[in-house]
């Protein structure tokens, strides 16, 4: 495990006193970094923690977070970070499932049947020396838990490996230096917080200011104060920002760029994104099963509105039939992806890991186009398809033709059970604060540019959306909210 630079032992020797991480009560170099990690890794020796153990974190964002994850990786085991809003129960299952040994929390009375250290009781300093333990790339690094919009959660094994390719990709593709700094908002027991917002800036001798949690009014005086050259974040994010008073004119002269990822995002968003902020905004694509992305529009050089770019460098994407062929290019199909970014598998599921990495090809699920130039627009998730009447709907372009209309903000097109069609589009809506945007405005602008079978059966105008942990709309949700239509 000598090689893979995102290790706080490593940076240390590298980076010394430069700012590594800080949060709202803390702030630490790489060298202070990798002596806090430390001082933790001799504490969870202590309590029985080694090689091979899994160690679950639930904590909101915040440096302990990022030692305790740290401290397993220098004692040769596994973190799982868990969403701290989880009830006992859904804590309960991927704390279980993963076989966790011991818990960091917020305090010790969780009662999840595993030991649980509270994060006020973390060792801060220690004159023993945890030597590194000789990982191998390939051990699990962390046991990531997908979303569960189709059941429960499956634990995702994520290698070393994989985040070494993945964080040495996000330097190159980014253009990171020492002379980064990432804005930290997302979730860190999302992949894309730990591996865009931390390891990859960190890797490159940049740093990372962690805020505890987002919030639209606060967020500029974060960035005004801070200073970050960038940060990444999911759709809802920027549809919150973009949503601000008029009168938020804020200063975002360091942001050098900043990164959309997570879920799909409209043009019309990114568009009013970049002219009110001056963004240089690269929208990103991948899954947790990808170590995080797969595709992301360049910084520099050509960013076309409306996809999710190139392949990143090491991996390739593939978009085939239902048959596994290679389609034509501009043609849909099932988005395919290869790499060393592909994760080891899910825990303990062996015939799910069989179904989703076949050959060595990641099957993502979402369906998706290459141009001529090789970058890749979506189109919808397979499992999201409505069929109507025996017609193939795509939810996507649906939401794309509705954003279209002005004063919309966000919306959601789900399938409803009918009797006669089998399912019908029904479309949920959000508008611009202060929007007279109406119900039959929305149909028209359908009936003018949808085929007669893809303009929505309804149109709900509603004040939010529903959304799932990492900020996705909770599309399942919604469907389970609608009344059959005989």
């Amino acid at each position: 495990m000598s090689d893979l630079g995102y290790l706080p032992w490593l940076l240390a020797e590298r980076c010394g006193d430069d700012p590594a991480v800080r949060d709202d009560d803390t702030e630490l170099s790489f060298a202070e970094l990798d002596a806090r990690t430390n001082a933790v890794a001799t504490q969870l020796r202590e309590l029985g923690f080694g090689p091979g153990d899994v160690l679950a974190v639930m904590l909101p964002n915040r440096v302990e977070l990022l030692l305790a994850v740290f401290a397993a990786w220098r004692l040769g085991g596994t973190a799982t970070p868990v969403n701290p809003a989880f009830t006992v129960s859904e804590a309960g299952h991927q704390v279980t499932d993963a076989g966790a040994k011991l818990v960091v929390a917020q305090d010790d009375s969780l009662g999840l049947g595993v030991p649980v250290l509270a994060v006020g009781d973390l060792r801060r300093e220690t004159d023993q020396t945890v030597a590194p333990h000789p990982a191998s790339p390939d051990g699990v690094a962390l046991l990531v838990y997908t979303s569960g919009s189709t059941g429960r959660p499956k634990g995702v094994m994520l290698t070393h490996a994989n985040l070494d390719a993945m964080t040495s990709s996000m330097v190159e593709h980014l253009s990171l230096t020492s002379d980064d700094h990432c804005l930290l908002i997302l979730p860190l027991f999302h992949v894309n917080a730990v591996v865009v917002s931390v390891l990859s800036p960190l890797r490159a001798g940049g740093q990372v200011s962690i805020v505890k949690s987002f919030s639209p009014s606060t967020f500029f005086d974060h960035v005004e104060r801070l200073r970050p050259t960038y940060f990444s974040a999911v759709p809802t994010i920027y549809a919150l920002l973009v949503s601000l008073p008029e009168e938020v004119q804020p200063d975002t002269s360091s942001l050098r760029f900043v990164v959309c990822g997570a879920a799909p995002v409209t043009r019309e968003l990114l568009e009013a994104c970049q002219d009110r902020f001056g963004f240089v905004m690269v929208e990103g694509y991948g899954l947790t099963e990808g170590t995080c992305a797969s595709a992301c529009n360049p910084i520099d050089g050509v960013r076309k509105l409306g996809t999710v770019g190139p392949a990143l460098p090491g991996q390739q994407i593939r978009v085939v039939s239902p048959e596994g062929e290679d389609v034509p290019t501009g043609e849909t199909g099932e988005v395919l992806i290869f790499g060393p970014t592909v994760m080891r598998g899910y825990l303990n599921q062996e015939e799910a890991t069989a179904e989703t990495i076949v050959d060595g090809w990641l099957h993502t699920g979402d369906v998706g186009r290459l141009d001529e130039d090789g970058y890749l627009q979506l189109v919808d998730r397979v499992k999201d398809m409505i069929i109507r009447g025996g017609e193939n709907l795509y939810p996507k372009e649906i939401e794309t033709v509705l954003a279209e209309v002005e004063g919309v903000l966000e919306v959601a097109v789900v399938g409803r059970p009918d009797d006669v069609m089998g399912e019908v589009p029904v479309a949920f809506v959000v508008t611009y604060p202060g929007a007279t945007t109406t119900t039959e405005q929305l149909l028209d602008h359908c009936r003018t540019h949808l085929t007669r079978v893809k303009v929505p059966a309804d149109i709900q105008i509603v004040e939010a959306l529903p959304k799932n942990p990492v900020g996705k709309i909770d599309k399942p949700g919604l469907r389970a909210g609608l009344t059959p239509v005989s």
